[in-house]
């Protein structure tokens, strides 16, 4: 099935997050380690970031390393922390040529030197490009995100910086990682888990959620298409009646 043709571009999500679930399990069902899996989903991401592009997405979230995912066995962790180097290395050629911007959320500091180098050199070689932004959600988690936007408004306020009564919502947002980054509409989580990880929590209050059984090592471009599709198939109130909306 065309599911492209089937997608209204003018109302595609200005922002997708997803939550690249199921590394582990495909690579169970191959026989082979988890980190076989992380590997194969590097191809999911590329063919994703080009389906995003179709739709004229804006900005793209990839959940790829939360701060829980430290208690994982070394191995795994050491493989991943080189996989993210080996990757970001191998498509900075390819990000340039498709003008896309790479953006990161997180503890970015908490990454190992080496991760950190790659990523900034990259972020700083892609910071002009104007096309879609990927963002990649690294040693991430929203308690930590809160926790440290709270730190930091307490500390501002202290100071004389912040009036305590002039606190909004607006304020808190801009002391997020994610300041100057628009809400996700479209949250995606693969392999079949329904909850949402610890992932952006003050920032998907209105977004709508798409779960799948798809394993991320299988969710391809078509999948996209059908997540969007969902999303387009409903209609968002943000409090109101539907009669408010027409």
């Amino acid at each position: 099935m065309d599911y492209l043709s089937k997608i209204d571009l003018n109302k595609t999500p200005e922002h997708v997050a997803i939550i690249m679930d199921g590394n582990g399990r495909w690579a169970k069902k191959q026989g082979q380690d988890r980190l076989f899996g992380h590997n194969l989903g590097v191809e999911s991401v590329r063919e994703v970031l080009k389906a995003a592009k179709e739709l004229r997405v804006k900005y793209l979230t990839l959940y790829a390393f939360s701060t829980e995912n430290w208690n994982r066995p070394k191995s795994e962790v050491e493989g991943l922390m080189d996989l993210l180097v080996r990757s970001i290395s191998a498509e900075l050629g390819e990000l340039m040529a498709s003008n896309v911007r790479l953006l990161a959320i997180g503890d970015v500091q908490g990454l190992p030197a080496a991760c950190r180098e790659e990523l900034f050199s990259a972020m700083q070689r892609t910071a002009s490009n104007d096309g879609i932004s990927l963002i990649l959600a690294l040693n991430y988690s929203a308690r930590w995100e809160l926790t440290n936007a709270i730190r930091k408004i307490a500390s501002d306020t202290k100071s004389g910086k912040i009036v305590p009564d002039r606190i909004s919502e607006e304020l808190v947002t801009g002391y997020l990682t994610t300041a100057g980054i628009p809400d996700p509409e479209l949250l995606i989580r693969t392999s079949g888990e329904c909850r949402v990880s610890n992932f952006l929590l003050w920032q998907i209050a209105y977004t709508e959620f798409h779960f799948t059984e798809v394993l991320w090592p299988d969710f391809k471009r078509e999948d996209l298409f059908k997540a969007v599709l969902d999303y387009q198939s409903r209609e968002r109130r943000f409090g109101m009646v539907s009669e408010q909306l027409i």
